[in-house]
């Protein structure tokens, strides 16, 4: 049996939530429905259970620009950030458009019909055929089921408990026991306090190589006293420009004087050791912003690790043994649990089988105009927010340029829109930057690539992007409209 449906939004995370409330404010002459694989809202929020799961963006820049973070604190942990999102979805009623539980199999685009045909397959296995005028992807970029795992060598003879954090047992009892991760990035930074404070015996980081940690305060007391004084949406705006000016000016930096950068963070460090520590832990051989800067509340993960009761370990695995790891300096790691967070397995479109004319869409060979729509691919976006600053800012200007895309169809009757791509754009990287992060190398083979050009250039730049996103001109000679006599009749509403 078929379904027929206007728009579809797959994923009822902050970036599908964010775009379907926008869809709701600027194109209400429009009807959506949002598919959700897992049993609630929230995406990363809702998947990612291991403790101290948090933000590491600000909430001002992390939250939507059309609701304001009502907390002082400055990075939020996974539970509040899914509760600010259920308030969306209250807000603008979305609740009766979601559908849990059911993931796209299959997407079809039937160049004829100037539609979708997405194959459906619910809790029960029960397959069934939507046919959408759109299809708007707001999965992420990685793989839910499966996080990234290396296979280390005699892992089957470790005796104790092996976890990946993405994949974090209910009620794991860790109380008094030895504990080793693997990694250096955001979840190990998070785990480390975390699994102290909650009654760890001692916790070790593992790392082959260190990452540059920044420390935050955990209340921005300024926007505390402001909305003191203020009325809310305005300290809010005003704190949001002053973050994401931070941000830039960070990033700016870390281009254009990486050495001073360097210094100033591992002066930061220092400071905050007060040499109890070996530095060589926090130096990494890379420029700041090679790789992604990471974030610690109050310097938490230093007053720990100064007090003793966690430590770090910079150093290669060798092999696993029956009770740790053994390492290729000789020094053996003895571990009750090992906590593997080693990353994410890299997946675009929610690994949709994506067709056009029954012909097989390969997303790494396509690029992304204004870094939201697919080269060649007829009515669909997909949104990949920032991964140098919050993820949401992204969301935001892109489901503002949708809706105005959108909407200037509607005015001209148009059923179809293709951004037809340039292959002598085509550049190796892809839409993700240069980062040198593994995650983003595993993407090469996955994840869109980015073009020589505007509007084939993905800045990953905020400030610039959302100037060019509100000004473009959907009349560039690159986007190709088309007329379906069948074509609904809306009268839409502009976008300012």
């Amino acid at each position: 049996m078929e379904k027929q449906i206007d728009i579809l939004i797959v994923g009822a995370g902050i970036s599908g939530i964010g775009l379907a409330a926008h869809l709701s404010k600027h194109c209400p002459q429009r009807s959506f429905e949002i598919i959700e694989r897992r049993a609630s809202i929230g995406g990363t929020w809702d998947l990612f259970k291991y403790p101290g799961i948090r933000s590491d963006s600000d909430m001002s820049t992390f939250g939507f620009n059309f609701k304001p973070w009502k907390k002082a604190s400055v990075l939020a942990d996974g539970a509040s950030i899914k509760g600010y999102l259920a308030e969306v979805v209250d807000e603008f009623n979305l609740e009766s458009k979601i559908h849990y539980q059911h993931r796209v199999l299959t997407a079809n685009y039937d160049s004829m019909a100037c539609k979708w045909s997405v194959e459906i397959e619910d809790e029960h296995g029960k397959k069934q055929i939507w046919i959408a005028n759109f299809v708007l992807s707001c999965t992420g970029y990685y793989n839910y089921d499966q996080g990234f795992q290396p296979e280390f060598p005699n892992q089957e003879a470790f005796k104790g408990q092996f976890i990946h954090p993405q994949h974090w047992p209910e009620n794991l009892d860790y109380q008094g026991k030895k504990v080793v991760i693997i990694g250096s990035g955001a979840t190990a930074i998070t785990l480390v306090p975390a699994m102290v404070k909650g009654g760890a015996g001692h916790v070790t980081m593992l790392q082959r190589s260190p990452t540059y940690i920044a420390s935050v305060p955990s209340i921005d007391m300024i926007y505390a006293k402001m909305r003191q004084y203020l009325p809310e949406d305005v300290a809010y705006k005003i704190t949001r420009a002053r973050n994401i000016g931070m941000q830039r000016g960070i990033y700016a930096l870390a281009q254009k004087q990486p050495k001073l950068l360097k210094t100033l963070l591992l002066k930061s460090v220092q400071f905050q050791l007060k040499g109890k520590v070996d530095m060589k832990h926090f130096t990494p051989n890379y420029e700041p912003w090679d790789q992604r800067l990471c974030v610690v509340p109050d310097g938490d993960l230093f007053k720990i690790l100064r007090e003793g009761q966690a430590s770090v370990v910079t150093d290669q695995i060798e092999s696993l043994t029956e009770t740790g790891i053994q390492l290729k300096s000789g020094q053996h790691l003895e571990a009750d649990i090992i906590v593997s967070a080693t990353g994410l397995n890299i997946q675009i479109l929610g690994g949709i089988q994506a067709t056009i004319d029954g012909q097989p869409v390969d997303t790494s060979q396509h690029m992304l105009y204004r870094g939201i729509m697919v080269s060649d691919v007829p009515n669909m976006a997909l949104i990949i927010g920032y991964i140098n600053a919050s993820w949401t800012l992204k969301v935001d200007i892109a489901a503002e340029y949708i809706c105005r895309l959108l909407n200037y169809m509607d005015q001209q009757g148009y059923a179809e829109v293709i951004a037809q791509g340039d292959q002598t754009e085509l550049l190796e990287d892809t839409v993700m930057g240069s980062l040198s992060s593994g995650y983003i190398a595993r993407a090469a083979d996955v994840m869109p690539k980015q073009g020589k050009h505007a509007p084939w250039k993905v800045s990953n730049n905020y400030l610039a992007d959302r100037k060019e996103l509100k000004q473009a001109s959907f009349e560039d000679r690159v986007l190709k409209f088309k007329k379906n006599s069948k074509a609904l009749k809306h009268k839409p509403r502009l976008v300012s």
